[in-house]
């Protein structure tokens, strides 16, 4: 997909500051970046993301429970298993622009280099859209046999169906790798909006809508399986069309270029672009991998319904992922910004802000949910009721890497995406080795242990590399004050709350009046030191 093109005027003297003809240097501009010194652009932009991210995980919740509810353990195990194989595909369709299409265009406005911000977007965006059709044939192509490799002991009836959902959504893969792409970019630009209103609240509430609809029918009439894969990935039309709409605006309201770039730069930047995006895309489908191959492993090794068992426990985790995702959405554009400029501090002091955020908005969910972890599980079905450990282990490992904040960004936002694809890499290696040791023997909760060892490796590595490298780290004073504050209003309120009702609904609601009251108050309190002042000032620093 081409970004739209408009004619460029002359060429100007660079030799000031020694750049590539055509390409302008950093002097040409003022850097309305390095001036920002508040967080506090980062911080509307976080709660925007905030509250979408929390939308898209309450619905995906909503999802998984009719999945969970409405098909059975094999059929929702298979349903599963299919949305992991696509998020692969998807990813490795991305080619790793889901970070160039921010890092290039944030790097190129800040050092008054626009007059490329067309060939990056085009550079990035075709080969995304050549790659999604390859893969979405290949996907329809093999849609049998990657069904009987997932499920290898299932009925040959729900193989076949399993096989229907694949092709399915084989034909909205490259719907949702140009989505994917064209909302990054736009980001790219500071514009968060298109990512919060489709991506955030479009999609998920059409997919719960799709689904709901498919479940309230389904008590009058047998419905294939495959409808529910047709009502999950359908969505991604629309939002692949309106997010194409929004980034052609954005890329055609900005100033003209000073002047046309050479044939040269433009040369130099593709280079330098796939230079930085080719280990990250790697690093991507090996991240996605560690976030999805472990259901499919489950699959294989343990059966559909020790998959639809894993998927279930494992379901919340993805809700502190999307908190990830916004702030890190927020942060990320004038992360690159503040190291492209060489802003050090500017950048520590966003990266401690966020990653306080981040603590503040995920643990409390992470605490409650390993507290009250029958309570969570039984709300699927009596067949989940046995996950408590997975819930736990898995619990426990998201608390830790929640702590060290957007590690990986930072890394990547820095160029260090070489580094970063190595400590995905020997994560990811960490993961399938553990997998496959455990998973005969153990089922779901193997793949639950590998999984929180590879997150543990996945966040020490790259923490001791942004301090030691960069001189940056998330430990600030607000992160301290959000962590005590989440541990002593759900961990310890929460623990209290069991100990006088048990894990049930009673004591959870408890745990919620008295930990979120106490919560509430705390952040009040502490609204300075948490950076969250930012919010009241935030129409005048962005």
């Amino acid at each position: 997909m081409g970004a739209p093109t408009r004619a460029l005027p002359r060429t100007v003297d660079h030799s000031i500051c020694g750049s590539v003809p055509g390409m302008l240097c950093a002097h040409a501009s003022p850097r309305p970046a390095a001036a920002e010194k508040s967080v506090g652009g980062a911080a509307r932009g976080g709660l925007a993301s905030l509250i979408g991210v929390g939308f898209t995980g309450l619905t995906g919740l909503a999802v998984t429970w009719l999945v969970a509810r409405g098909l059975g353990t094999d059929h929702a195990g298979a349903f599963f298993a299919a949305t992991a194989l696509f998020a692969l595909a998807t990813g490795l369709a991305r080619l790793g622009t889901q970070t160039s299409l921010v890092y290039w265009p944030a790097r190129l406005r800040a050092r008054g280099n626009a007059n490329l911000l067309g060939e990056c977007l085009r550079t990035g965006l075709t080969p995304v859209g050549a790659v999604a059709l390859v893969m979405a044939v290949l996907l329809w192509t093999f849609a049998p046999a990657l069904a009987g490799l997932t499920a290898p002991d299932a009925a040959p009836a729900v193989v076949a169906d399993h096989a229907g959902q694949l092709r399915m959504l084989a034909v909205f893969l490259p719907l949702a790798a140009i989505a994917d792409a064209v909302l990054t970019a736009t980001r790219g630009y500071r514009m968060l909006r298109p990512t919060i209103m489709l991506e955030r609240i479009v999609r998920p509430g059409l997919q719960l809508a799709g689904i709901g609809g498919l479940a309230l029918a389904a008590a009058w009439v047998v419905l294939p399986p495959h409808w529910y894969a047709l009502a999950w990935a359908g969505p991604y039309l629309p939002v692949a069309l309106l997010g194409g709409y929004a980034l052609r605006r954005v890329y055609l309201s900005g100033p003209a270029p000073a002047e046309a770039p050479t044939s040269r730069a433009r040369r130099l930047l593709r280079r330098r672009f796939w230079r930085f995006t080719g280990p990250r895309a790697v690093a991507s489908v090996a991240q996605l991998a560690l976030q999805r191959l472990d259901v499919l492993l489950v699959a294989a090794f343990g059966g559909l319904a020790a998959a639809a068992l894993y998927a279930v426990a494992g379901r919340f985790v993805v809700l502190g992922q999307f908190a990830n995702q916004g702030i890190g959405q927020a942060v990320q554009p004038r992360l690159a910004e503040a190291l492209a400029t060489g802003d050090r501090d500017r950048a520590n002091a966003l990266y401690q802000a966020a990653t306080g955020w981040l603590v503040l908005a995920a643990w409390p969910l992470y605490l409650l949910v390993i507290t009250f972890a029958p309570v969570y599980l039984g709300a699927f079905g009596a067949d989940y009721r046995g996950g408590g450990t997975i819930v736990v282990v898995l619990g426990s490992a998201m608390l830790f890497s929640t702590g060290c904040g957007m590690v990986d960004s930072v890394l990547t936002m820095a160029g260090r995406t070489t580094w970063n694809l190595w400590n995905v890499l020997l994560a990811l290696v960490v993961t399938i080795s553990l997998n496959l040791l455990l998973i005969p023997s153990m089922g779901a909760l193997g793949a639950a242990i590998g999984l929180a060892v590879a997150v543990l490796i996945n966040n020490l590595v790259p923490l001791l590399q942004v301090g030691l490298v960069l001189g940056l780290h998330p430990f600030g004073r607000g992160t301290m004050a959000a962590g005590a504050l989440a541990l002593a209003c759900f961990g310890g309120v929460g623990a209290l709350a069991v100990r006088a009702l048990g894990p049930t609904v009673p004591g959870l609601l408890a745990a919620l009046a008295g930990g979120g009251a106490f919560y509430a108050l705390g952040i009040l309190r502490l609204r300075t030191l948490l950076a969250l002042d930012d919010f009241a000032r935030l129409r005048r620093t962005n």
